[in-house]
């Protein structure tokens, strides 16, 4: 795949010159276009990070933004507390009130990202090893 994407970036032109800058960006970006043969577990699109936003954009297109630095720090802070909990299956608002109580009865939110971590990277090696 290295040597086919060398071919076709590297190949001479006879078209306008936009087509040359557009080859000459592959070429400059091949490594990071070609991560997915080293690291498959890389997805091809950032659908799942747009998605990750599209709540902050909905409530900022409603809401207008926040009248001061420390209210858009505050904001920022709960939409993402609040996106990662769900994605790791956490209810929000008693992560939170443990968390302000001090009550310690639930693991830290990058503790449950590093177990998560383990083990998608434990089932991926039991699908690498053959039967």
């Amino acid at each position: 795949m290295t040597a086919r994407c060398d071919a076709l970036v590297n190949q001479a032109t006879h078209f306008p010159a936009r087509l040359g800058q557009v080859l000459q960006e592959r070429r400059a970006h091949k490594d990071d276009l070609l991560r997915v043969l080293e690291r498959p577990e890389v997805p091809l699109h950032n659908n799942g990070r747009e998605s990750d936003i599209r709540g902050y954009g909905k409530v900022r297109q409603i809401s207008g933004s926040s009248r001061s630095a420390s209210g858009r720090r505050g904001r920022d802070t709960l939409a993402s507390l609040k996106k990662t909990c769900r994605q790791l299956g956490v209810n929000c608002w008693a992560y939170l009130k443990d968390r302000i109580r001090g009550l310690g009865r639930m693991l830290w939110l990058a503790a449950l990202i590093r177990q998560r971590a383990a083990q998608e990277s434990a089932a991926r090696s039991a699908e690498a090893v053959p039967a």
